[in-house]
């Protein structure tokens, strides 16, 4: 068993909530930079960005550790900032971190390393006709992604030449300056995370889970950072897991040992299950988010553990233990995310009143100057729900959804419900 340390967490939603109740009941001390009003020990006078800062809060605390949340401070280079020091920060260097914070230099690690993949073409937003004209060769069947890290909402799916151009447009208007993109050929196939930890030569594997990204019930409207989760994920057998191993996982493990990236963290796989295979759609590197709060309360195995291991390269040793049962997760939106500008201060209500097997994890709330708790952004909660089958879960999530309300709120109504998709022989082979 490990015993009690005290850590630092850098983040402020609802999966640093779900990360700081799990290592709590790990046995850690665990102070969140800069949380929020959900989250026990939260700092919200510390900039998770600004490393001087955090440095001199851990050296306060005496902690050793520091796990991060979000991609921002890794992108920023905070392990690479407390390198040769005694804390440890559980996250890649800033060179790994490009997995996520550049589409294209991620493209370019899938290719040098035989990631399976869609096929993509890279342009700049000085050549945007380029692209129009490419977009166009492929009847509009495309998926645009901004290079840079956009929160979720750099990517465009499309179906058509008529939602290419608008794509092309709005990266126009919502991104300044020069920067590049990529056009990919548009995949089809149901979608699954698969999510683990890494010390750059061993990856253990959480439980499969399913984002659901769509704002709108059966997957229509924009694009949001997520609208709910679960796991684990009934179609991913024994068979899609090893083609997933095989064609995707152990060749990203190659590629990091290759490149020698000093990468112990989180590394998330964005996976299609195609009719000829499976296919890599993005690395994150950090734990995703709706769908660490249904994996990490599906977590047996001490995270802290875990972490540990893979800090000192022993993660090889670790066993990775599930609950039994399915978790789902359903997020409480405010009304007009995932639009720049919408209302919030609204009072939250309901949180004391919610079913048995339910929790729910913070996100965007406040206290106002009365003490009242009030929403604070986009994503407010996350309501997840345990049971002993994905129907019960399901069942109880939306329970507590009725229960917790706030002015203008908005959810998934099909969390969780999509039809069992029949794949193909050559998609699990």
């Amino acid at each position: 068993m490990t015993e009690s340390k005290t850590l630092l967490l850098l983040g402020s939603g609802a999966r640093e909530h779900a990360l700081a109740e799990k290592l709590t009941r790990d046995g850690a001390t665990v102070h969140v930079l800069p949380g929020n009003a959900g989250i026990h020990n939260s700092h919200p006078d510390v900039n998770p960005l600004d490393f001087e800062a955090v440095r001199a809060f851990a050296q306060a605390h005496d902690a050793k550790l520091i796990v991060v949340g979000p991609e921002a401070p890794l992108a920023a280079g905070i392990t690479d900032f407390f390198a040769g020091s005694d804390i440890k920060v559980f996250g890649p260097t800033r060179a790994a971190a490009r997995l996520e914070s550049s589409k294209v230099w991620s493209k370019d690690f899938m290719r040098r390393h035989g990631v399976a993949t869609a096929q993509a073409w890279q342009f700049r937003s000085d050549n945007i006709e380029a692209a129009r004209t490419k977009a166009a060769e492929l009847g509009g069947h495309v998926v645009v992604k901004y290079d840079g890290l956009a929160a979720g909402k750099g990517v465009y799916v499309c179906s058509s030449l008529e939602e290419a151009e608008a794509a092309l447009n709005e990266l126009q208007t919502q991104f300044t300056g020069w920067f590049s993109f990529l056009l990919e050929e548009k995949l089809t196939g149901p979608e699954i995370s698969i999510i683990g930890l890494t010390d750059g030569l061993e990856i253990k594997m959480l439980a499969t889970s399913q984002d659901h990204k769509q704002l709108l019930a059966g997957d229509q409207g924009p694009n949001t950072g997520g609208m709910g989760a679960y796991c684990p994920v009934p179609f991913a057998n024994d068979n899609v897991l090893a083609a997933i191993r095989r064609d995707i996982v152990d060749p990203t493990l190659r590629g990091l040992q290759n490149e020698q990236f000093a990468f112990h963290g989180f590394l998330y796989f964005g996976i299609m299950l195609t009719p000829s295979g499976p296919k890599l759609l993005e690395y994150n590197v950090r734990l995703g988010d709706p769908e660490a709060e249904v994996l990490l309360p599906a977590l047996d195995s001490s995270l802290l553990t875990l972490i540990e291991a893979t800090l000192d390269g022993t993660l090889a040793k670790q066993t990775v233990r599930q609950r039994p049962g399915a978790f789902v997760g359903v997020v409480l939106a405010s009304g007009g995310y995932p639009a720049p500008k919408f209302p919030t201060g609204f009072p939250i209500t309901g949180l004391q009143d919610l079913p048995a097997h339910t929790r729910a994890y913070h996100g965007a709330t406040q206290l106002d100057d009365e003490g009242q708790l009030v929403t604070n952004g986009g994503r407010v909660l996350v309501l997840t729900a345990h049971g002993p089958d994905l129907e019960t879960a399901t069942a109880r999530a939306y329970e507590a959804c009725a229960r917790v309300t706030f002015q203008d709120a908005y959810f998934r109504t099909d969390i969780a419900q999509r039809p069992a998709p029949v794949l193909s022989a050559s998609a699990v082979n």
